[in-house]
């Protein structure tokens, strides 16, 4: 049997000490937040914050806890709860420069719809609340759960924290989650992408909370800010990272792929990943950093690809105004306004698979230069109430109108042609009798504007021919009536046997618009009416009327 000793008197009022020192002294350990004062303030046991899930906040000059937990946290969520979290006794202590942890779960969070930046070609939106589906529109807001669906069209949504999506043709995109943390800044972006294409630039996420994640029917991408493409069909998802890092693969085996490499995931559920390096990216030739005619040509060297895909793209928008293919090695830069661009040159794969891209910024700066003014002639005299203008252009790549005004200031202009790159056009109306002025506008680029000089014309004009409307016969008599012409001071009747007019057995000036004509019965007659005016105006015979009494 083993025996213990019994400890002796002095031993046992050492230990006794040491156990009431140690009772008396405060049940935590401490772990210093850094402060801006450089000072520590205590907080609980290490390991129960700072964990990777949390969000760090740091307070500003005038801010207080208790301010910082209003405006962040979820209303379930106290103020007290969060101080117990950092084990902070006296959080009204805390100045500008202190930490405060918050676990992403505790912060408020509220819906943050994406912003349709841009749209080519024809693009609907599904609504996630009744279904409807109607066509998207530039300025338009993408609620969660809301389904953008591209046909012949590319559509550019921006997420809240200024990311940009590009939405290919023949696609079809599911906004799952669209979610910010209150004033945390922080989104929770999650898509699916069931068919079709993506572009995405999007911008990095310092804190651990936020998420971007593009689901696909056979693999998910998440990203932490990066620039890539995604594809899905009937083959499986397709991805190509042009910048940053993409986590990339099916549930199980993700796999990080870097900057410069693709990789596909094929359908089916066998979650087997291939991964390839992308295409080098072509050496453009340099252009203008301003160009200021149009066309300008972009080119590059030959680098053993058979088809290259072209993008220019809106600077500040990210939308495309121009995607094409091409088997050359240049690219003509024409029907572009005045704005800054950026353009994308990448090499094809023999599989259709995008490389890294060389991107060139320009700008487009073109003036418009007043047309020379062919016909008419200055002070011409006209019949035709639409007669043809035309002009020579002085500049490249404009277009032009002409408008017609009563006052040489054009204050009142009454009639113009439509736009259009050709020399000539005619007016959108006709032109009433009357002295005109006329002039020629140009445009270039969207945006600048010259006119030509002025020039003046008359129009003689015509008076629009006078149809019969009805003939009442009374015994050998007949009584016609015809519709009135505004502008004509009376009208002229012609009566004869023939339908042609060439024998004609009365003519008449008629101020009304009805005449009694006496008829010899068993003959056919026929009659007609012209418009006169006492002007230089010329009318025009309306349509013979037969007229025959029995």
């Amino acid at each position: 049997m083993n025996f213990q000793r019994p400890l002796s008197p002095a031993c046992t009022a050492v230990a006794l000490m040491w156990l009431i020192a140690l009772l008396s002294m405060p049940l935590r350990a401490e772990l210093t937040v850094a402060q801006g004062s450089g000072s520590a303030a205590t907080v609980g046991p290490a390991g129960s914050i700072g964990d990777p899930s949390d969000w760090t906040y740091t307070l500003k000059t005038g801010e207080s806890f208790d301010q910082i937990a209003r405006e962040l946290l979820k209303a379930s969520t106290s103020a007290g709860r969060l101080a117990s979290y950092n084990r902070l006794d006296s959080p009204s202590s805390l100045r500008a420069g202190d930490q405060i942890h918050i676990p992403v779960a505790w912060l408020r969070q509220q819906p943050e719809p994406a912003l349709v930046r841009g749209i080519s070609g024809h693009a609907r939106v599904r609504s996630a609340g009744n279904g409807a589906i109607r066509p998207l529109t530039e300025g338009q807001r993408i609620q969660a759960g809301d389904t953008i669906i591209t046909h012949n069209g590319m559509a550019t949504v921006e997420l809240a924290d200024g990311s940009t999506i590009r939405i290919n043709p023949g696609s079809s995109v599911v906004f799952n989650r669209l979610t910010r943390y209150g004033r945390a800044g922080m989104t929770d972006t999650r898509m699916r992408l069931e068919r079709g294409g993506v572009s995405n630039r999007i911008n990095p996420m310092i804190e651990e909370g936020a998420r971007f994640e593009i689901e696909t029917p056979s693999a998910v991408a998440a990203v932490r800010g990066t620039t890539f493409s995604l594809q899905a069909d009937r083959d499986g998802s397709h991805l190509q990272v042009t910048e940053g890092r993409v986590a990339f693969g099916t549930p199980g085996n993700i796999r990080e792929i870097p900057s410069g490499y693709g990789a596909s995931v094929r359908a089916g559920g066998s979650g087997k990943m291939k991964i390839l390096r992308l295409p080098p990216a072509p050496k453009t030739n340099p252009i203008p950093d301003t160009i200021k005619s149009m066309p300008a040509q972009l080119s590059w060297q030959a680098n053993g690809a058979r088809q290259y895909q072209v993008d220019i793209l809106d600077q500040k928008t990210g939308q495309p105004v121009r995607s094409e293919q091409t088997s050359n090695t240049s690219f003509a830069l024409g029907g572009l306004a005045n704005g800054d661009y950026r353009a994308q040159v990448a090499s094809l794969s023999n599989e259709g698979i995008s490389g890294m891209p060389a991107d060139v910024t320009f700008q487009v700066d073109l003036a418009a230069r007043a047309a020379e003014l062919l016909e008419p002639a200055p002070g011409a005299t006209l019949d035709s109430d639409r007669p043809s203008f035309s002009w020579r252009y002085q500049g490249e790549s404009e277009r032009a109108r002409v408008e017609i005004a009563k006052d040489s200031s054009f204050t009142d202009v009454v009639a113009s042609s439509d736009w259009r790159s050709q020399e000539s056009g005619i007016p959108n109306k006709p032109l009433k009798p009357g002295e005109y002025h006329w002039r020629v506008v140009t445009e270039a680029g969207g945006n600048s504007v010259a006119t030509s000089k002025t020039r003046t014309l008359t129009i003689n004009g015509t008076l629009a021919p006078v149809s019969v409307i009805s003939a009442n016969y009374i015994d050998r008599q007949v009584r016609i009536f015809w519709e009135r012409n505004r502008d004509a001071s009376g009208y002229l009747l012609q009566l004869s046997e023939d339908p042609s007019f060439e024998d004609v057995i009365k003519e008449a000036t008629v101020d009304d618009t009805t005449a009694a004509l006496r008829l010899i019965p068993g003959r056919r007659y026929f009659v007609r009416l012209r418009a006169i005016s006492e002007g230089p105006i010329v009318g025009r015979w309306g349509p013979g009327r037969e007229l025959y009494v029995e």
